[in-house]
């Protein structure tokens, strides 16, 4: 395969040098041979992707590099046929050979997403990254849970060695048949949807109509809920207003009671405002969509509750396990996932389903906020779960945010406005351009008219901020 040579300037070949190994970086030196290269590969892929560069000496004391590439792409080509094979040039991996204008050598620049399916390094073993180690998922068990993190094997179709009755005769099975399907019977429906077989119900089956599934399977699908009075990065037990509150019951139920009672929490707590307690605001259909992405998507084979901690100045959402497949917090809202198929489906027959809109869920909690003025969610990858806060901080004005955008650029057009500042009106964005245009703090760019109407820094732009 072809790899293109790019150059770059010193000040970029600094930047690489004083990277620090960590969870997306690694870089490997000339003599490390293309199979341990392929285990760190194979490892970014497997877990949330990452950059890789051969051709750099690590110092172990002050843990920087130092550059010494190959001497010419053909010196590259044990590696280059090592990764040609096991990780084929596409979309999840990019090759790029970096040269300097003053020599040193070629350095090999891999860049790795995280992927649909495992990846394996030459000795046919998968691996994934933990902070800067490469680690080698060699037990039938470890390999499970990455399967289950990956989306090619789900919890959700395990079997559950409990009588069957737990879901056919349960108060709750019996009220979705007379609601959703009158007409059938609830045992041969639940044969049909693949919820019950060979006579035990599936973890899905029992998530969904068994009217306890916490007791078919405990601490594995419990919502905790706490109230902190504090604004600190963590909350301590000096700071808890009152005792976790815990959320069972079927899935559908316990959805909506754990939204009912976050919002509850919420509008009783209050924040310290210029004269008195001010009530703190968030949009209710934020709440919901983000609780129930993190009950419907999270790994259930993590044996932890959904968290749920309301502060004085954010709202958590914590779920158990990764984040499925080739999704990542980058493109999480564009990309489509569900770990949970069979929880997603069948949970959106019912009346009033609280997975609406099936797929747009943290979209629809992200315009909510926007439409508040409230800055959007964070959402954040842990070691072992997905957290994501709501946080009650207002968005910068559109004024702010356009001459912003200006310090950084030439010039800026009503398009570009608008997504930047969240405001879908034409019309809206030309009257806050006229406003700055008026107070000399933008120009319109010479040229420009109509759809291509473009403005720059104006005479008094500098003054903004005295």
């Amino acid at each position: 395969m072809a790899i293109d040579i790019r150059e770059i300037t010193e000040k970029q070949r600094e930047s690489i040098l004083f990277k620090r190994e960590g969870h997306f970086f690694d870089g490997k030196a000339l003599e490390v041979k293309p199979s341990k290269v392929s285990e760190a590969i194979a490892a970014f892929a497997n877990t949330d992707g990452g950059e890789l560069f051969v051709g750099l000496d690590q110092d172990k004391v002050a843990g920087t590099f130092s550059w010494r590439g190959f001497k010419d792409v053909e010196a590259a080509n044990a590696h280059i046929q090592v990764f040609d094979a096991l990780f084929p040039l596409g979309q999840d991996f990019q090759y790029t050979f970096l040269s300097l204008a003053g020599g040193g050598g070629l350095v090999l620049h891999i860049e790795v997403r995280k992927t649909r399916d495992i990846k394996k390094a030459t000795d046919a073993y998968p691996y994934v990254r933990r902070g800067a180690q490469t680690i080698r998922v060699s037990t039938p068990e470890a390999l499970k849970q990455l399967e289950y993190t990956k989306g090619l094997a789900t919890f959700e179709t395990e079997v559950v060695n409990v009588d069957k009755s737990s879901v056919t005769d349960s108060t709750e099975i019996f009220e979705f048949m007379i609601e959703v399907i009158p007409t059938s019977e609830p045992e041969p429906w639940l044969r049909k949807q693949q919820i019950l077989r060979d006579g035990r119900p599936t973890v899905a089956g029992c998530l969904l109509f068994a009217d306890e599934p916490q007791a078919l399977l405990p601490k594995h699908c419990g919502i905790k809920i706490y109230r902190y009075t504090t604004k600190e990065a963590v909350g301590s037990r000096e700071t808890l207003a009152f005792d976790p509150i815990t959320v069972e019951g079927p899935l559908y139920d316990q959805i909506h009671l754990a939204v009912k009672t976050t919002t509850q929490v919420v509008q009783e707590a209050k924040k310290l405002g210029e004269e008195a307690l001010e009530e703190v605001n968030y949009p209710p259909e934020a709440i919901h969509e983000i609780i129930t992405n993190a009950v419907l998507h999270r790994d259930y084979s993590v044996a932890d509750d959904v968290h749920i901690r309301v502060f004085d100045n954010r709202v958590e959402v914590e779920s158990p396990g990764r984040l499925p497949a080739h999704i990542t917090v980058d493109n999480i809202l564009d990309e489509r996932f569900a770990r949970n198929g069979t929880l997603v489906r069948l949970l959106n027959k019912y009346p009033d389903p609280p997975n609406k809109d099936v797929g747009e869920g943290l979209n629809t909690a992200f315009n909510a906020m926007h439409k508040l003025g409230l800055k959007e969610p964070v959402i954040e990858q842990r070691a072992n779960s997905v957290l994501v806060q709501i946080k009650h901080e207002t968005l910068a004005s559109p004024e702010e945010v356009i001459l912003d955008y200006l310090e950084e650029n030439e010039s800026i057009q009503n398009k570009v406005a608008r997504e930047l500042c969240h405001v879908p009106g034409d019309y809206a964005i030309r009257a806050i351009f006229k406003r700055l245009e008026a107070r000399e703090l933008i120009e319109r760019v010479p040229g420009t008219n109509t759809a291509s109407t473009a403005y720059r820094k104006g005479p008094k732009f500098e003054t903004r901020r005295r």
